[in-house]
């Protein structure tokens, strides 16, 4: 059984493997893979490498996915050598999210893509977000413009989590706010240890979550334009 992943991960994931599906990339890296979940997914639909900064995430990603998994971030990778560059909920995490997301594109093959995901909606930003680190939200112009800035072409943006992701970030929020006194006083600090946030580590808990989730992971897909994270998608020139 694949290692659990949490509602909100799982809602994203229903859309990511669609869109990665439909690349059939010859090699995917991730960037920031966190413990692991979503790689082990991944892993199934090409050749798979991932790096994460976090070591306590590292052991447990390497636990699970072995030596494709490095210790550290993006500078790790050689540019230009992945068809498929994939950062799930790691761009709200970076203050120069501009360089960041330029650099990410960069690990890519001319004619690759870059894959992310981030939480969508300024106005939502609050104590879920402050507790593991996030500089921002986005709107999905917001994200468009800076993967444009960044070199992407043929960037597109959707909406996912529609309805069932605004229940959960209420909840994110309210058990977020009992910790925010307590938590590391810097953002970079908080970010090392978000990966492990909410996270589910039993396999029968991602079993319940998985059957609880699944009619919410088909209506989402009703409301493309509407829920509280956004997934984009832009090709690396030729």
């Amino acid at each position: 059984m694949d290692p659990p992943l949490s509602p909100r991960a799982a809602l994203r994931w229903s859309v990511v493997r669609s869109v990665v599906t439909g690349l059939r990339p010859r090699s995917i890296v991730e960037l920031g893979c966190g413990l692991g979940a979503v790689g082990v997914r991944l892993a199934r639909l090409a050749p798979y490498t991932a790096v994460e900064p976090d070591l306590d995430s590292y052991r447990t990603a390497r636990s699970r996915l072995g030596d494709a998994v490095i210790h550290g971030d993006h500078t790790e990778i050689v540019p230009g050598t992945f068809d498929l560059v994939c950062a799930f909920e790691v761009l709200e995490h970076i203050d120069d999210d501009a360089s960041a997301a330029a650099q990410w594109l960069a690990l890519a093959r001319p004619g690759g893509h870059l894959l992310v995901s981030v939480p969508a909606d300024p106005e939502r930003f609050g104590p879920s977000d402050v507790l593991v680190g996030h500089y921002r939200r986005y709107t999905a112009e917001g994200l468009r413009e800076r993967l444009i800035g960044a070199g992407g072409v043929d960037v597109s943006v959707r909406h996912y989590g529609w309805p069932l992701g605004y229940l959960l970030d209420s909840v994110r929020d309210r058990l977020a706010a009992r910790r925010v006194a307590t938590a590391a006083p810097s953002a970079t600090e908080r970010t090392h240890t978000s990966g492990r946030v909410f996270q589910p580590r039993q396999r029968v808990t991602g079993g319940l979550i998985r059957a609880g989730v699944a009619p919410f992971a088909l209506l989402q897909r009703t409301r493309p334009g509407h829920g509280p994270g956004l997934i984009a998608l832009a090709r690396r020139p030729d």
